[in-house]
């Protein structure tokens, strides 16, 4: 019987391949009018607040201009709100109405092997379109290549990090609607005081304190880091933040969503 599986079933790598590549295959159909908006999302809000704003602040923020310092935040809030989209309303629909996941699940992969897929999926549009804004931040002097090449990586882990959570998130929630609490009560004001539109030293104590608890600081100090090439020891603890997140809600979104998809 062992060996039957074993045969049935193809290497893990495999199974988690076909998941990412089924996606990547729906998404890529309508890949102008799915790319647009997390593309251009972060651009008009860097020419709105960056260019419109940024010419009355004259302070350094951090050793570096404003337009400098906005820009490089909202590499990793692409990577955040792009997941996390995907990981909720997306996740919802392909759980709930299209019953997507039904079809899957009768090809030979397993429910974690599902939602493994899912997280690394996400993964990658953090990946990608944090490489996007890169690439656009760049001709404007803004960031700089080379230095600035590894800032995409920190956007892949972005996004799965938030995939994790977003998919605890939607393990919970019994109407699409109920996704509204999570993205104007939690997300948007997580952008706000994580650092990315001006320093979080600025901010009263216990805010400090609250904005190094949220998951998006550590992505934002280790991004802008990564484009002005100031790196230094103490990031290790933003990257260790980053594996126990994923690690415990990764762990935490398997277990939910797997009664919920067996059920």
């Amino acid at each position: 019987m062992r060996s039957n599986e074993a045969v049935r079933y193809p290497g893990l790598a495999w199974r988690l391949y076909s998941v990412w590549y089924r996606h990547m295959r729906v998404y890529t159909k309508n890949l102008a009018s799915n790319g647009l908006p997390p593309f251009l999302e972060p651009l008009l809000f860097l020419a709105g607040v960056g260019l419109g704003l940024g010419r009355y602040i004259t302070e350094s923020m951090d050793g570096m201009s404003y337009l400098t310092f906005l820009g490089t935040g909202l590499l990793v809030t692409t990577a955040m709100f792009t997941a996390s989209f995907e990981c909720t309303y997306a996740t919802f629909i392909r759980l709930e109405f299209d019953k997507v996941y039904d079809g899957m699940l009768a090809a030979p992969i397993t429910v974690n092997n599902l939602i493994v897929g899912e997280i690394l999926w996400a993964g990658t549009k953090g990946l990608f379109f944090s490489f996007a804004v890169l690439c656009i931040l760049t001709p404007f002097g803004i960031v700089h290549f080379p230095q600035a090449l590894s800032a995409p990586l920190v956007g892949f882990l972005t996004g799965v990090m938030f995939a994790s959570m977003s998919l605890l998130v939607t393990s919970f929630v019994k109407t699409i609607n109920h996704f509204n609490f999570y993205m104007t009560g939690f997300l948007s004001p997580m952008f706000f005081f994580s650092g990315v539109v001006f320093p979080i030293g600025n901010l009263p104590r216990p805010l400090q304190w609250m904005a190094e608890v949220v998951p998006l600081t550590h992505s934002v100090r280790l991004v802008r880091a990564a484009c002005v090439g100031r790196y230094e020891v103490a990031l290790l603890a933003d990257l260790a933040y980053i594996a126990v997140f994923v690690a415990v809600f990764g762990t935490l979104a398997v277990r939910r969503l797997r009664g919920r998809l067996v059920s």
